[in-house]
């Protein structure tokens, strides 16, 4: 679905007056559209971070990945990338450091900075808002039994590729890399998006479940289960969808 990523003045006129940064975009993304919308030159923005003294937390390492939050910015008078990226740092401090998930990560043994990793991955992972909770579940019961999250999208982010149209493969999962959470254990090193406030919802309060696996097989139908040989045939179903609707868009391209 298309986003709109800038408005125009009152007058008609192509002025942008504000960025519109949707929810789970990248770090990467978030400084592209800020290229886009100040008419820089590309990968000015990424190259301001160093003079931009945001107020991340310490585990970041100066990676504001997680940070960015997603909101409307308005541009005001001689806007910058410092300026915007501030704002979004700012935004995210004042949404991740108050009580409520300053409790919630405590309350499930965690600090602020975890519990956004887990919301990113929730904020990938969850195809529909009611699915995060259980998401966020699923997440907990793997780290809290010593399982490999083995999560498709920290694999993306390795890769740098979107998660819209893209399977897994095999290879994939043996790329050595700290954001390969087939091969590692734990969470990985950064977050991997930046959540909304949703997604960090359920990161402080994952819905009560057993569920260990799942899977949207179609969209609106996703499955979660605590059973393997269930998860199986679950993936099994999603495949038998993949191939038809393959077989239907080939048929298509060819009449």
């Amino acid at each position: 679905m298309a986003v709109p990523l800038l408005t125009t003045d009152d007058e008609g006129g192509s002025r942008p007056t504000s960025l519109l940064i949707p929810e789970g975009w990248r770090a990467t993304q978030v400084y592209g559209a800020v290229d886009k919308v100040l008419a820089l030159p590309a990968g000015t923005t990424k190259k301001s971070l160093a003079k931009a003294d945001l107020k991340l937390p310490n585990d970041a390492e100066g990676n504001p990945e997680g940070y960015l939050f997603p909101a409307t910015y308005p541009l005001g008078e001689n806007p910058t990338p410092e300026k915007l990226l501030t704002a979004m740092v700012d935004t995210a401090n004042k949404k991740f450091t108050g009580a409520p998930v300053a409790a919630g990560a405590q309350r499930n043994a965690l600090n602020v900075y975890q519990a956004v990793t887990i919301a990113s991955i929730v904020q990938a992972e969850a195809a529909a808002k009611e699915d995060m909770g259980k998401v966020a579940r699923v997440v907990f019961n793997r780290l809290e039994r010593g399982m490999p999250l083995q999560m498709d999208s920290t694999i993306n982010y390795a890769l740098g590729r979107s998660t819209l149209k893209t399977t897994t493969t095999t290879t994939d999962t043996k790329i050595d890399s700290p954001y390969n959470s087939y091969q590692r254990m734990g969470l990985p090193p950064t977050p991997i998006a930046n959540p909304g406030d949703d997604a960090m919802t359920a990161a402080i309060n994952p819905t009560p479940g057993d569920w260990l696996y799942f899977v949207t097989v179609k969209p609106g139908d996703t499955r979660f289960t605590a059973d393997y040989a269930e998860h199986q045939r679950n993936v099994a179903e999603f495949n038998r969808v993949q191939q038809s609707a393959s077989k239907k868009a080939e048929t298509g391209a060819a009449k």
